[in-house]
């Protein structure tokens, strides 16, 4: 893309930056809307106390699933345009890597149960610890395939397969109502993934990927990228832990500390407000495969996406803010009652998430990892903290106002120092 393309914000059918973004945000708006209408009919089926308790099993996959990816799915949006020949080489070592550091992971999590988190203590039985196991693998690979498709420039086939996954788990979140009362909401999971890798794995290997040569991967210069990609994964993945614990752990420390009712509360409000933030993700993401090749024009891609996604965030925060007590009904007038506020506070901090999300984004072009982690670490640290402090005080409204007051603090703290992220376009101040 030239640096003219980057700077006609105007044609957006011919504007790979904004088309893949909304692309996949549109992919993660019909994503979200299915989760919705599956944790919905969930609550239907299973009871408040073992849907706020499958939600932190489902967090708590999630985080171990982000410790065994290794931050490899960001390598491969990262590296794949550069890859060449050896772009099934590249997808095959990063599964490989994944698959053994997140069995890992994810036994030394159940070992450690009863002393981190003894309200998943369910999952310690073998029929939910063998469950576990296989869905918690089974992410860390679907959320590579997510990787390797976008840096492949295929963000329609994220759509088809993250909404194909959504579908199929409320098929079988329903079918396992009966049959497994306190686990079927796990294993709903896991024949959903395990379904949608090998559908989406034939695919890619078959049809979308050129035979690799035996040897090293390399650029299209014929330089190692080896030391370039380790140097990479190295900084970005201490970043995604962070984002990782700032995601998942709350759920978990809210069910811990105020039980599994209120864990379910803020569980389901953290469902609707993310979708919000997905769309800050999606356009980083797309930021990062735009711009990584064509830095002189990234200043000026990174002011659009901050203006055009932040008209389009503002008007959805607006209708969730006003209409929250509404969109909650859906779960049942218990989660209308206890968790309007708390979503009318998640949703307010998606504003400034994209602030966030953008110079994490312009850093990871740059190079500048070290900032990376610095700005996950920092948010984590902040949301973390308040979650806990304020939980005792505010209950469970005391996790939205640590989300909030994190993503306000952050984004204030990189507009002040936005020399460091937001290059100057020539005749333009920063």
């Amino acid at each position: 893309m030239t640096q003219a393309q980057l700077r006609r914000p105007s044609r957006l059918r011919v504007d790979p930056l904004l088309r893949n973004g909304h692309v996949l945000t549109v992919g993660s708006l019909v994503t979200s809307a299915f989760g919705a209408g599956y944790w919905a009919l969930a609550t239907r089926w299973y009871g408040d106390a073992t849907v706020g308790r499958s939600y932190a099993a489902v967090s708590a996959l999630m985080l171990l699933s982000g410790l065994g990816q290794l931050g490899l799915g960001n390598v491969l949006v990262r590296f794949l345009p550069q890859a060449g020949q050896d772009r099934r080489a590249l997808i095959r070592a990063g599964y490989a890597a994944s698959c053994g550091a997140t069995l890992v992971a994810v036994v030394g999590f159940l070992a450690l149960i009863p002393v981190c988190a003894p309200g998943l203590g369910f999952l310690r039985e073998p029929a939910a610890g063998c469950c576990f196991v296989a869905t918690t693998v089974a992410y860390a690979l679907f959320a590579l395939q997510d990787g390797a498709l976008t840096g492949l420039r295929r963000p329609g086939l994220v759509v088809g397969k993250n909404s194909g996954f959504a579908v199929a788990k409320i098929v079988f979140v329903a079918a396992l109502a009966g049959l497994m009362p306190t686990i079927g909401i796990l294993m709903s999971w896991t024949l959903a993934l395990v379904a949608a890798l090998v559908v989406v794995d034939a695919w890619l290997f078959a049809r979308l990927l050129p035979t690799s040569r035996p040897g090293c991967v390399r650029d299209g210069s014929g330089f190692l990228l080896g030391r370039s990609v380790l140097r990479y994964a190295g900084a970005d993945y201490l970043g995604t832990l962070c984002w990782l614990a700032a995601t998942t752990l709350p759920p978990i420390i809210v069910l811990e500390h105020v039980g599994a009712r209120e864990s379910a509360y803020f569980s389901l409000a953290w469902v609707v407000a993310n979708t919000l933030y997905l769309i800050s993700l999606n356009m980083g993401a797309s930021l990062l495969v735009e711009a990584a090749g064509e830095r002189a024009g990234l200043g000026a891609a990174c002011r659009r996406v901050l203006r055009h996604t932040g008209a389009l965030l503002a008007l959805a925060i607006t209708a969730l803010v006003a209409g929250a007590p509404l969109v909650l009904r859906v779960f049942g007038p218990g989660y209308a009652r206890n968790g309007s506020t708390l979503l009318q506070l998640l949703a307010l901090s998606a504003l400034p998430h994209l602030v966030v999300a953008t110079a994490i984004g312009a850093c990871r072009v740059l190079g500048r990892m070290r900032v990376v982690v610095a700005i996950q670490a920092a948010l984590a640290t902040v949301v973390l903290t308040l979650t806990v402090v304020l939980l005792p005080v505010l209950g469970v409204l005391g996790a939205g106002v640590a989300w909030l007051g994190a993503q306000t603090a952050t984004a204030l703290a990189l507009l002040t120092a936005r020399r460091v992220w937001l290059p100057t376009t020539p005749g333009r101040p920063a």
